[in-house]
């Protein structure tokens, strides 16, 4: 996937979301080597200091760690760290706001329950 930078979002940010989507992905494997800074600023066109910047995002959060001489590693775990934090953010999100909506609708469980069934494809189970 080639990372598309656009919107109001900070470049460094977006940086930091592509490789999380591409560690959740599978598309950087755990363990797995990211594309340097130097790759970032020079295929990209942007400063050394912005692709820095969303590169250490992810080594705070323990998702990424540098080997020294090397570069910078996808840290063992990082995909399911991930993919938890991605399902809390997508409760409070979407879940809690679609929730609160229901009941303004006055929908109940059953018929809000039918309505997402209805928008799953039929053969996933």
């Amino acid at each position: 996937m080639e990372l598309q930078f656009e919107g109001n979002k900070p470049i460094f940010q977006q940086i930091a979301d592509w490789l999380a989507d591409a560690i959740i992905r599978g598309d950087i494997s755990e363990e797995g080597q990211i594309p340097s800074i130097t790759e970032f600023s020079v295929n990209y066109k942007i400063n050394p200091a912005t692709a820095l910047k969303g590169v250490n995002l992810l080594v705070e959060a323990g998702l990424l760690y540098k080997k020294r001489g090397l570069g910078m590693f996808v840290a063992s775990g990082a995909r399911e760290k991930l993919l938890q934090q991605r399902r809390q953010s997508f409760y409070q999100d979407f879940i809690l706001p679609l929730l609160t909506e229901a009941q303004q609708v006055q929908l109940t469980k059953e018929e809000l329950m039918q309505m997402i069934e209805r928008g799953y494809p039929q053969n996933d189970d």
